[in-house]
């Protein structure tokens, strides 16, 4: 039997990278997938790679730095299917560089997206979820989000931020069955570090799939086990 047969789960960001990772494995596990992304045809493009493989997906145009928008998805998830089992938050961009020569306008892009945009999500799913009785929360951090470096302070405050909102979700989510963890990935080969300014060679990147895995980890869990975060690092990597 497939390990998520029967669940609704939403992934944003999942038009390319780790979120279409994502998608594509929750799809062939037998979930219901809403494939959320600002670009549209991608999305798409995801939803019929998981339909050729007879799954069951919907594709949901969305930026999730617009609060509207985000509770559009919900919604209409909802009017769709029922119900939200499975919410990943994956959207995010990267940028900043060192922060004496990071613009205000960066700083604040990075933010509305990786950090803003995640507690949009995270809000609205959680509220649902609550009506559900129970759901899991995903959402997709950083190694730069449990360490930082020079030159990575505007991303690496995103993604502390997420952390913490992590954390303090899953406080609140536990007397709900709502579970809450964190994925904090580094060196994927996805288009955030190809734009990367770090050369780690694309043989020595992390595919995305081994991040699906983990975020399918996470979402098959007996009821009464957790996991806060996962970090999946490169083989070899300074910690």
């Amino acid at each position: 039997m497939k390990r998520l047969t029967g669940k609704i789960a939403i992934v944003t960001g999942s038009s390319s990278g780790i979120g279409k990772a994502i998608a594509l494995t929750f799809g062939k596990e037998g979930a219901s997938v809403i494939v959320a992304a600002r670009r549209k045809d991608l999305c798409e493009k995801t939803v019929a790679q998981i339909r050729k493989h007879a799954g069951e997906a919907m594709a949901l145009q969305t930026d999730v730095t617009d609060e509207a928008q985000v509770e559009r998805l919900i919604t209409e998830t909802v009017k769709r299917y029922g119900r939200l089992d499975i919410l990943v938050n994956n959207a995010g961009i990267g940028g900043g560089g060192r922060i004496e020569s990071t613009s205000t306008k960066t700083f604040d892009q990075v933010m509305n997206t990786n950090l803003r945009g995640t507690f949009f999500c995270c809000r609205a799913g959680f509220r649902q979820m609550k009506q559900n009785g129970g759901g899991t929360i995903i959402n997709m951090s950083s190694v730069a989000g449990v360490q930082a470096w020079a030159g990575s302070g505007t991303y690496s405050a995103s993604k502390h931020g997420i952390m913490a909102l992590t954390r303090s979700l899953a406080d609140e989510g536990r007397p709900y069955k709502i579970k809450v963890s964190a994925i904090c990935p580094g060196g994927v080969a996805d288009e955030l570090v190809d734009s990367s300014p770090d050369e780690i060679l694309r043989s020595e990147q992390i595919s995305p799939f081994d991040i699906a895995e983990a975020a399918l980890y996470l979402a098959t869990l007996g009821p009464f086990a957790v996991v806060h975060q996962i970090i999946v690092d490169r083989l070899g990597a300074d910690w």
